[in-house]
């Protein structure tokens, strides 16, 4: 996916929920194109574009409470605006966060090869041990996400990430590698090449 063509189907989605809002189909999906370019758009535009994201996810988890896209697009979307919009942010969304994706893997552990065991990992990473952090934990949820799909360049390296925190820097140095080598998922060429240049560079600062 580029840009322009995110921006298409965001403006497409969004209009046609505007004129059919029980369209669940529709809603989630609008909540995914938002993620993305909510992740790689201008960063001028993106807290507003996660923020409609995250309405969009809301209603689709209305509408299908029993389906786990408006719960894993919520959670993802609520985790962009976390991440990338400092403490107080991440602190508001932290528990609706976990709630979703725990909603995710009690509807569906594999919806997306495990991808909801993969952010909860990433939660319990980085959210504070105050505030229910615990690396523990985040590394089984990450070793459950490759368990399922073991090429993940992003569990791999969420799971380096980790295990640098930890000081186990050979364990972390193999990660890193794998991500480097495993094969480039067509459905996720992108993120996949913004990973193994992210594992390049930090092992470059290892050595």
């Amino acid at each position: 996916m580029n840009l322009a063509s995110a921006r298409r189907a965001a403006d497409l989605w969004t209009r046609e929920l505007r004129d059919r809002p029980e369209n669940f189909e529709v809603a989630w999906k609008l909540a995914r194109v938002a993620y993305w370019l909510g992740t790689h758009g201008p960063e001028k535009e993106r807290r507003g574009i996660l923020e409609h994201g995250i309405t969009a996810a809301e209603t689709a988890r209305v509408l299908e409470p029993g389906r786990a896209e408006g719960h894993f697009w919520a959670a993802a979307t609520m985790g962009a605006l976390a991440e990338g919009f400092g403490l107080r942010v991440g602190l508001r969304y932290r528990k609706p966060i976990k709630e979703a994706l725990e909603t995710v893997l009690k509807i569906d552990p594999a919806y997306m090869n495990g991808s909801a065991d993969r952010a909860l990992g990433r939660w319990y990473h980085r959210v504070p041990r105050l505030f229910g952090g615990n690396r523990a934990t985040a590394e089984r949820h990450l070793r459950a996400s490759l368990a399922r799909d073991p090429n993940s360049t992003i569990s791999h390296f969420f799971l380096a990430e980790l295990l640098l925190d930890d000081g186990r820097e050979d364990e972390a140095r193999r990660a890193l590698e794998t991500v480097i080598s495993v094969a480039v998922n067509p459905e996720w060429a992108p993120e996949d090449a913004e990973y193994k240049r992210r594992a390049h560079e930090r092992l470059a600062r290892l050595k």
